[in-house]
């Protein structure tokens, strides 16, 4: 029976990995994975992961299954750091906390939801958004729409957005991309979250936020305010919160699918059906990666250690992002690049051309996805100007 399957092309990412790989060019660049790299290009175990790990091994006694809603603890401190400790939303019980496999995970529970749950109602994306964005919901059988979201001039075509949002049909699920727009790095404003949320509102939309970067943009709390904007004024929301970055555990898939009714009750229907989800997806979610982070956020000394190695990588991405802008003034292309230091998160619309990239790659050994996505914690002070020269030479 297999002889009919025919081979597919593999994810365009993954193939950038092999083939940085096997390049054996000494100056060889990697922009295109999505995973933090230090001014080493390694991406780092966090000293308070290690030192929680090293409590776990001593102290854990079990090796037994955690359920289909995860670790409760787990739960109660993701629903604290995505909604605040004096959330509104939590003191009224209206939120409910289910742990998955990473943010990929807590994102096909959502699709499968929606699916089942609400019938006939669509889904829109921005244009671009994250790849696999499409994927999950193609997969579940969710009707994909999309939303403007960057011009042809490579900015945030907000007007865009909205002109559309205000056309989606009500009940329709919009996803919304919390912070650290993955692809393209620009965020909304405050004042642009509350638009949205108005037209939400009125269009009796339903979000899904992905909030997979928290922290990596201008704080923990300042990454939230859209979140908890949404939270806080609508009857209904859901969110997908990750750890993958922030606690750096990318191979430990540690996510969580966050649903906000109207009230209790309505949060508890909503939730029996959630662990019904997980049952038929995975069972149980793996339970090494929640611990880390209850651990973490259960020690006052840990989470300050935590907090203060987020504050370094954070603060490392956006130094990268001006000092990119700054590399490239000698070839009179900081003004085209500007948006750089502007956007946040790892990622960047660069606004190089497919050609361009290619060039990059063939010439250079620079490897980014041919979007002209960039990875900006692959750049490092020793590589900006090879970069910078590399960049001005197929522009120009």
């Amino acid at each position: 029976m297999f002889e009919q399957i025919e081979r597919v092309p593999g994810d365009a990412i993954l193939g950038l990995i092999e083939a940085f790989n096997k390049d054996t060019n000494p100056q060889k660049v990697d922009l295109g994975v999505g995973v933090y790299r230090d001014a080493h290009g390694n991406t780092p175990v966090m000293r308070a992961v290690k030192e929680a790990e090293a409590l776990l091994l001593k102290n854990e006694t079990t090796k037994s299954y955690i359920g289909s809603h995860g670790d409760p603890r787990y739960g109660q401190a993701i629903l604290s750091m995505v909604l605040g400790d004096a959330s509104p939303v939590l003191a009224a019980k209206r939120a409910s906390a289910t742990q998955s496999p990473g943010g990929t995970g807590a994102l096909r529970l959502a699709a499968d939801f929606i699916k089942t749950h609400l019938p006939g109602k669509g889904i829109w994306l921005s244009d671009p958004t994250w790849p696999n964005h499409l994927g999950i919901f193609h997969a579940a059988g969710v009707e994909m729409h999309k939303y403007p979201y960057v011009d042809a001039d490579n900015r945030l075509d907000f007007d865009g957005m909205l002109s559309t949002l205000k056309q989606i049909p009500q009940g329709d699920v919009v996803l919304l991309h919390a912070c650290c727009h993955n692809p393209s790095g620009f965020d909304l404003s405050k004042e642009q979250w509350q638009q949205v949320l108005e037209v939400v509102r009125e269009r009796g939309l339903l979000p899904l936020v992905d909030f997979a970067y928290q922290g990596f943009g201008d704080g923990l709390e300042e990454d939230a305010y859209g979140v908890r904007l949404m939270a806080e004024n609508l009857d209904e929301v859901l969110v997908t919160s990750s750890c993958s970055k922030n606690f750096g555990l990318y191979r430990e898939r540690t996510g969580c699918l966050i649903a906000i009714a109207k009230n209790q009750e309505q949060m508890e229907n909503v939730r029996s059906q959630f662990a019904i989800v997980a049952r038929e997806n995975y069972s149980n979610p793996p339970a090494h990666g929640s611990a880390i982070v209850v651990e973490i956020l259960d020690s006052a000394e840990l989470a300050a250690q935590w907090r203060d190695e987020l504050t370094e990588m954070r603060d490392r991405i956006n130094g990268l992002r001006r000092d990119f802008v700054d590399a490239l003034k000698p070839y009179g292309l900081d003004q085209q690049f500007a948006h750089i230091a502007e956007q946040r998160g790892m990622f960047s619309y660069t606004g190089l051309t497919p050609e361009q990239v290619d060039r990059l790659r063939d010439e250079y050994a620079i490897y980014m996805v041919r979007s002209g996505r960039a990875n900006v914690a692959g750049l490092a002070t020793e590589n900006l100007p090879y970069v910078a020269k590399a960049i001005a030479a197929v522009v120009k």
